[in-house]
C-alpha cells in the first residue's frame, strides 16, 4: 500500500506486544497517520480498529486501508483530545503515538521541517492558527514564554526578541527564513543538533495544542477502556513523557507488600484507581534506531485498567 515501506511505525514489536490485539475484540489507533499500527492490529487478529486523526491527507490511505480490511476498520476525523465525542464504544485498547508524523516531516509544503523551504504553517488539521500567525502576531513575551515552555530553549528571551526585530522590517513567511533569524543567536554547529529545533518543536506545540490535547486523550481513551484494557502510548520527548508518565502513576494502584509474618493493614486510599498496572519506559533497541532515525528518542509506556472498579 502506498507509502507503508517509507514511513516506519516506531516501536510496532513494542506496541504489538503491549497492546497484545486479541479475536474479535476493538482498539482505537489514535493518532492513524499513514496506517501502520492499524494495519498491524489488524492483521495481528481478527478484531476492528478504530482508527483517528485531524489531519485531511490521511485520507486516502484511510480509503486504502477500508478497502482492504472492510467492517473491521473505520476511520474517524477528528483530534485525539476528543475522545470522548469520537468514541462512543467500549474499547480494549488504545494506541497513540505523539507528536508529528514523518509523512507530515517528509511534506515540504506543510511547514513542519527547517530542512526544507516551505510556508510557514504546522497545523496539523490544515485550518487554524498558523505557525506564521503566531511568530507574526504574538508579543515577544509571549513567543519567548512558548520557546521556553514548549522547547526547553535556553535562549527563548534572545531568539523571541529577534523575531520581533525582523518583523519590523517584513513578515516571516517561511520556515528557512526563520532558521536563519534562530542562527543568528544560535549558530550552526557541526556534528550538533541543529538550534532551529526547539523553537520549531515549540511554536508546532503551540499551533496545534499538542500537550493539551495529549491530556484529554489520555483522559478520554480512560473513560472508554474496557476492564483489563491495555493503553498504550509512544513519545518523543521529556514534555510528552512526563504528561504520560505523571497520568499513569496518577491512576494506578500500587502493588502492596504482603507480610508472611503480620497482619497487612488494609486500606481503601488507592481502591479506586483504575488502572492496576503501568509500565515504565521502554525505549526502541539499537536495531531499530540504526535503521529507523526516528526511534531514537521514542519512549514506550502502557498501562492496563482494572477489572474491576469498585472498592476491594
Amino acid at each position: 500500500m502506498t507509502n507503508t515501506a517509507r514511513h516506519i511505525p516506531v516501536m510496532l514489536n513494542e506496541v504489538l506486544q503491549a497492546l497484545n490485539p486479541m479475536d474479535n475484540e476493538v482498539y482505537v489507533d489514535a493518532t492513524f497517520g499513514n496506517g501502520g499500527y492499524s494495519e498491524a492490529i489488524l492483521n495481528k487478529a481478527q478484531c476492528k480498529v478504530i482508527a483517528i486523526d485531524r489531519d485531511p491527507s490521511v485520507q486516502k490511505r484511510a480509503d486504502e486501508m477500508k478497502s482492504a480490511y472492510g467492517a473491521r476498520f473505520e476511520f474517524r476525523v477528528g483530534d485525539f483530545g476528543n475522545i470522548d465525542s469520537l468514541v462512543s464504544e467500549s474499547v480494549n485498547g488504545f494506541v497513540f503515538d505523539i507528536g508529528v508524523s514523518s509523512m507530515q516531516l517528509d511534506d515540504g509544503f506543510r511547514g513542519f521541517s527547517f530542512a526544507k523551504e516551505a510556508p510557514l504553517d504546522m497545523r496539523m488539521s490544515m485550518n487554524g492558527l498558523s505557525a506564521k500567525d503566531i511568530v507574526n502576531t504574538y508579543s515577544e513575551k509571549e513567543l519567548a514564554d512558548i520557546l521556553y515552555l514548549y522547547g526547553e530553549e535556553k535562549r527563548s528571551r534572545q531568539i523571541a526578541s529577534k523575531i520581533v526585530e525582523y518583523r519590523t522590517k517584513k513578515p516571516i513567511e517561511t520556515t528557512t527564513e526563520l532558521a536563519d533569524i534562530i542562527y543568528q543567536v544560535n549558530p550552526k554547529h557541526f556534528g550538533t543538533i541543529d538550534p532551529a529545533t526547539r523553537t520549531f518543536q515549540a511554536i508546532r506545540i503551540a499551533v496545534n495544542d499538542e500537550l493539551q490535547q495529549l491530556q484529554d486523550g489520555l483522559s478520554g481513551a480512560l473513560q472508554h477502556l474496557s476492564d483489563d484494557g491495555r493503553l498504550v502510548v509512544v513519545d518523543f520527548h521529556s514534555l510528552e513523557d512526563r504528561i504520560v508518565k505523571t497520568f499513569f502513576n496518577e491512576n494506578t494502584k500500587p502493588k502492596v507488600h504482603v507480610s508472611r509474618y503480620g497482619k497487612n493493614k488494609e486500606t481503601n486510599e488507592y481502591s479506586d484507581l483504575p488502572f492496576s498496572f503501568c509500565s515504565k519506559a521502554i525505549v526502541p533497541t539499537e536495531q531499530e534506531c540504526s535503521t529507523n532515525p526516528r526511534a531514537r528518542s521514542a519512549k514506550l509506556r502502557y498501562a492496563t485498567k482494572r477489572k474491576e472498579q469498585t472498592n476491594e
